[in-house]
């Protein structure tokens, strides 16, 4: 759902009708979309509002933003609350642990849990970046998993034990890494401003199924460790026919999960 509009005209009636349970929504498409209205699909889909994702974290009025919306996700009956790391370079250690401490604060008097979002090219990327600020930031902030963030710099599976008790919410994507990939990710992970580094990336996600990453060994791994929380598929990349990816990822998915 790019587009705020497609929140309500399609997106919402698309996922209930490729069986899928429940959605994210950013915070910003929310707003724009309606939440009201937004609210009364999601009760005449059957569906569940499982995460509101806050927008890049970039400056005091989007720790702002995002904490103000902590009571709206509340209300629409999340779960949970996400928070995006800013680029790497763009903000201190200090502030952004302040920012989300504020935030994390929010959600705490709003009912609902805060997440962080390890995201390539961030302030919080790599796996060793995510302990130390699992460690440094309140008790009650958990880890948002994405296996095709993850993939780049470590194992998924060893990644999914590794945080096992950190983890509250999944993303499953899978990655295609293209030629030259490793460079690319140098870049922004160095923080550089590289335009072509941030597309390669972007770009490298893929359908479930069409990269790298089983999903079977995947939904085993979330098994085994004793994960039971919501799995949001993330179709990215994917502008013409949606309604056709995400049946075709909800059907990888449950054929990767029927074989575990």
């Amino acid at each position: 759902m790019y587009d705020p509009a497609e929140v309500v005209e399609s997106g919402i009636g698309d996922i209930a009708a490729c069986r899928y349970d429940g959605v994210e929504i950013g915070l910003g498409k929310l707003e724009e979309a309606g939440p009201e209205r937004v609210s009364e699909l999601l009760d005449e889909y059957g569906l569940e509002l499982y995460c509101v994702m806050g927008g890049w974290l970039l400056e005091e009025e989007d720790a702002t933003h995002i904490a103000d919306g902590a009571e709206l996700a509340a209300d629409l009956g999340a779960d949970f609350l996400g928070i995006l790391p800013p680029p790497r370079g763009q903000v201190s250690d200090e502030q952004l642990e302040e920012w989300i401490a504020d935030i994390d604060a929010a959600a705490n008097d709003a009912g609902i849990t805060t997440l962080l979002h390890h995201h390539g090219g961030a302030h919080i990327e790599q796996p060793d970046e995510l302990r130390e600020w699992l460690d440094r930031t309140p008790e009650g902030v958990q880890l948002l998993f994405d296996t095709a963030h993850y993939q780049p710099y470590g194992d998924v599976v060893e990644g999914i034990e590794r945080f096992a008790d950190d983890t509250a919410y999944v993303h499953l994507k899978d990655i295609a890494s293209p030629a030259g990939l490793d460079a690319h990710l140098e870049n922004l992970t160095a923080g550089k401003v590289d335009f072509d580094s941030i597309i390669n990336f972007i770009w490298a996600f893929r359908d479930l199924g069409d990269g790298v990453i089983d999903f079977e060994t995947v939904e085993r791994a979330l098994e085994d460790v004793g994960y039971d929380g919501h799995q949001t598929i993330e179709i990215e990349n994917r502008r013409e026919l949606p309604l056709v990816h995400a049946k075709q990822n909800m059907d990888h998915l449950q054929y990767a999960t029927e074989n575990v």
